[in-house]
């Protein structure tokens, strides 16, 4: 996520039980060891940072998990995934079994501080992104490589979804996604080298590869939200295949054809 108040990404390193800080300007870096898997940061109204990690959703403070926000009622194998916020302040996230074989993930939102769960579910669940109306959420079933897209009915609650894309074998696995301005969704893809950028209507518009196979997440920033910041991995890689990609793990940048949308903050 890119807090605008900061001038700086802040992204997370789940396996690693790390948070990290980077501030683009002063090439700065911190790096916090909250242990747990965080993984996912958003901020909140007051201006803390809100994390998650396993089962439960923190506030963190001075690089460090202090209050419990709320804890998700789900099996023991699994851990909460990617999340984002929508404009009423609403905390959307999915969890996945962390041995990525069993479709115990599903999807939550937290509003005013009471936990939903929501009729969506996946083995490794990703996004979601919503539209800045706070009408349509994007839910990834990675696993599957689909991409669902719901309306969202007051409660909160979801209609039924519509298969909004589903990729093939040789495209990788859809992972992170995100909105842009002119709500278009970028689709990190896991295995796919790469990043695109899809339409409302599906149609492909862009892609952009990486000198990375498994490609995580983008998020905007930089003061006019032109910069997408791309996060890799690289857990599962072999050391041959580490020697030929040596910036996986690592943080990438490009300038992107429209602006993002700035994060919402979580009202609690």
């Amino acid at each position: 996520m890119w807090c605008p108040n900061e001038q700086a990404l802040w992204f997370v390193d789940i396996k690693g039980g790390m948070v990290h800080r980077h501030v683009p300007e002063a090439n700065a870096n911190t790096s916090f060891a909250t242990g747990g898997m965080p993984s996912f940061i958003v901020p909140s109204i007051n201006g803390d940072m809100i994390v998650g990690s396993g089962g439960d959703i923190y506030r963190l403070a001075n690089g460090q998990f202090c209050e419990q926000i709320a804890a998700i009622d789900m099996p023991a194998h699994n851990r909460t995934n990617d999340a984002t916020v929508d404009a009423l302040g609403r905390l959307w996230l999915g969890t996945m079994d962390d041995d990525e074989a069993q479709a115990t993930g599903a999807l939550y939102c937290l509003d005013r501080g009471v936990l939903h769960q929501l009729p969506a579910t996946a083995v490794v669940t990703n996004g979601p992104a919503i539209t800045a109306d706070a009408r349509m959420l994007y839910f990834v079933d990675s696993a599957r490589r689909r991409i669902w897209r719901y309306a969202i009915e007051d409660g909160p609650a979801l209609a039924p979804p519509d298969l909004f894309l589903e990729l093939g074998e040789a495209d990788g696995h859809p992972d992170g996604v995100v909105l842009d301005s002119e709500d278009c969704l970028w689709v990190a893809l896991w295995d796919g080298w790469g990043v695109r950028r899809y339409a409302p209507d599906g149609t492909l518009l862009m892609q952009i590869d990486m000198p990375c196979q498994r490609v995580t997440k983008i998020a905007f920033g930089g003061p006019d939200l032109r910069t997408a910041y791309v996060t890799t991995a690289r857990t599962g890689l072999s050391e041959a295949e580490l020697a030929r990609q040596p910036l996986a793990g690592g943080l990438l940048a490009f300038a992107a054809p429209a602006p993002g949308r700035p994060l919402e903050s979580l009202r609690l």
